[in-house]
């Protein structure tokens, strides 16, 4: 039976991690083909790594195995967000196809300060004086 899990996961894993490759291949830009290998990459990483105690059957792999797992669930998500930061700020902007470009007007390059978002109704209202 644990057999038949171990494979179970690591066929799903396998999936994931093939899917994040063929998103890194195919995707336009840069930000969605992080996207594709932070997200589809860390849960096929993790899946296959969950099913190394299930093989194995011991305790000191099955913490070794979790400990890689929350790291990758720890780190992949931080450095994404990290490098693609870094490539808006270098002036990379996202593809015609890849959505809203939620930083546009926002991101100041000359001083690398990050607005609040822009006014809405409720933030333009007077603020009472008590």
């Amino acid at each position: 039976m644990m057999d038949i899990v171990t494979g179970i996961l690591l066929l799903i894993g396998s999936v994931f991690a093939i899917a994040a490759a063929i998103g890194v291949l195919r995707f336009p830009d840069l930000y969605t083909r992080m996207h594709a290998a932070s997200k589809a990459g860390t849960l096929g990483s993790g899946l296959m790594l969950l099913a190394i105690p299930i093989a194995a059957f011991q305790p000191d792999i099955a913490l070794r195995a979790v400990a890689g797992v929350v790291f990758f669930l720890l780190t992949a998500p931080v450095s994404a967000h990290l490098l693609a930061r870094a490539a808006y700020i270098s002036g990379l902007v996202p593809g015609h196809g890849s959505g809203i470009d939620d930083l546009k007007g926002r991101y100041d390059p000359n001083t690398g300060n990050l607005s609040s978002h822009a006014e809405s109704p409720r933030s333009s209202r007077k603020k009472v004086q008590n």
